[in-house]
């Protein structure tokens, strides 16, 4: 699995409702084009050097093994949120409604600890299994956003319960200064609408994981990466129509916790409306799982290269298990602590939903990533390995300017300090840790960041999201 519109949507679509009303979806389609422009910059990239190793391995060569360090940290830090962003939101967004049990903080962390842990003892255990999962959720999720789209559609129409209004509604939000950019430290209604598709239109990239694995990789991990956006944009897309089509009471909506789940079970009933949320609890439990294991192979790549603290622990792999073990310890315990500082331990004491903060966290971390790599490949292109396969040849200029311009606006969301302080300080401490951490080997054994990391080698993996 690669992009999750089940998980995305899901995850953010009460957020703005809230945040610029039903009308906030048609940010989608812009979302779609400034993204697709960024994956075909990577799948340039992938033409070129066919790695496995998320931007870690790319960001060495294309700059250097210090400059690919600091990127594979970022993804680090990026993936432990994602697991938690991604987790918590089937325990507050989905579960709530299908087991009929009150959506509050506590119940949210609750439920989320243990998903993470049945997570983590699936990767300890079972490869296969964890595989399993994964190769199922691409049938789920296809089943469950394609069926949910139609059935609401087809449902609601024959049950007069479809309001094209809805579709150019701004809800809750005022319409006054609606389409208003915002100040230097405030972003505007229709701005933070963007967060729904670039919350969900990321890992696009995660593809270039089996490139050491796949056979014609130069054109095929390419076109795996660009067509994911372009299937993910349309068929997300449709969904999103539905759901604003079957609304219904939309203050009703934005004061709940779990909009998505109340549009599915009162278009469709309770029984047809609960079997789909069971396939879509699968998907985003997978879509989460997946996750987990890139972050545990991360570290374990990193600790191979003997650049990651504790690197002597989690290079070990289990002979029995067949899986970096302590790595994935370490990786779920991490993962249990950020969830308790975003959920459970009131440290911000204006948190009013835990889920906003860590789906944002979440977006910001790899819009930094694609950014950065962006300009790297804009600097050093001229000195990689010619294409094989795909080029942007004759557009690779105008793709990678209106890239960065997509990308820097992506990044001016985050300047609303209202809203998006907190991931802010989860990104810049654990950043922080990182870069203590990186000054002591560059003091300490500076020979260890002086050569790329090693190709391939990985112990057994599933693939990953974003």
């Amino acid at each position: 699995m690669v992009v999750s519109i089940t998980t995305g949507i899901f995850t953010t679509y009460g957020a703005v409702l809230n945040w610029g009303g039903p009308l906030g979806i048609w940010t989608w389609p812009i979302v779609i084009v400034g993204q697709l422009l960024v994956a075909l910059i990577f799948a340039a990239l992938a033409s070129r050097m066919p790695l496995a190793g998320y931007s870690y391995q790319w960001m060495s060569r294309l700059a250097n093994p210090k400059i690919g360090w600091l990127i594979g940290w970022v993804s680090f830090i990026f993936l432990i949120v994602d697991v938690v962003a991604v987790d918590y939101a089937v325990a507050a967004t989905v579960l709530p409604s299908l087991f009929n049990y009150a959506e509050t903080n506590q119940n949210a962390w609750l439920v989320t600890g243990i998903v993470i842990i049945i997570q983590m003892m699936l990767i300890i255990f079972s490869t296969l299994w964890s595989t399993r999962i994964n190769s199922a959720a691409v049938g789920t999720e296809i089943i469950g956003i394609v069926g949910l789209t139609l059935l609401l559609v087809i449902v609601g129409a024959a049950r007069s319960l479809l309001n094209v209004n809805h579709l150019f509604s701004t809800g809750v939000v005022p319409s006054a200064g609606y389409f208003n950019l915002g100040t230097l430290t405030s972003t505007g209604p229709f701005m933070l609408s963007f967060l729904l598709g670039a919350f969900t239109i990321v890992g696009f990239e995660a593809a270039a994981n089996l490139a050491e694995e796949t056979k014609e990789a130069h054109s095929v991990v390419p076109f795996a990466m660009w067509s994911s956006v372009v299937l993910s944009g349309v068929v997300g897309f449709a969904f999103l129509i539905a759901l604003n089509l079957a609304s219904g009471d939309i203050k009703a909506l934005s004061a709940s916790s779990t909009p998505v789940a109340n549009i599915v079970t009162q278009t469709l009933g309770i029984v047809v409306g609960d079997i789909f949320l069971v396939l879509v609890t699968f998907s985003i439990f997978a879509c989460g799982l997946v996750i987990f294991i890139t972050a545990t192979r991360l570290v374990w790549a990193m600790s191979r290269d003997e650049r990651f603290p504790g690197y002597q622990l989690f290079r070990q792999v289990n002979v029995r298990t067949r899986t970096p073990l302590a790595a994935t310890l370490f990786a779920g315990l991490l993962i249990e602590v950020v969830l308790a500082v975003f959920a459970g331990l009131g440290i911000f004491a204006n948190q009013t939903s835990p889920l906003n903060y860590l789906f944002s966290a979440a977006t910001l971390l790899p819009a930094i990533i694609y950014l950065a790599t962006v300009i790297l490949y804009a600097s050093a292109r001229h000195k990689l390995p010619p294409a094989r396969g795909f080029s942007l040849g004759a557009f690779e200029v105008p793709i990678i300017i209106l890239a960065l311009v997509w990308l820097l606006f992506e990044l001016a969301i985050f300047r609303d300090t209202l809203l998006f302080a907190e991931p802010w300080i989860y990104s810049l401490i654990m950043f922080g840790l990182g870069l203590i951490y990186f000054v002591w080997l560059l003091v300490t054994r500076p020979y260890v960041l002086s050569t790329p990391p090693q190709e391939g080698g990985e112990p057994g993996t599933v693939g990953t999201r974003g």
